[in-house]
């Protein structure tokens, strides 16, 4: 879980576009963050695995 500062920080309005980073939606987390999703990848796993994403499956073979 990241820092409550950290996450308002992130959102505002920044003088160089360069200096916004991603963020996951959900915790907060800055690295491993999916763009298509919009969340990290410990988020990504844990809501494919309860089937909240529709067309996500584990693959295997």
């Amino acid at each position: 879980m990241a820092k409550v500062s950290k996450v308002m920080r992130n959102q505002r309005k920044y003088k160089f576009a360069i200096r916004h980073r991603n963020r996951c939606a959900i915790c907060g987390r800055p690295r491993g963050y999916y763009r298509m999703f919009n969340i990290c990848r410990v988020c990504f796993r844990e809501f494919a695995l309860k089937g909240y994403l529709p067309g996500v499956t584990k693959s295997s073979w």
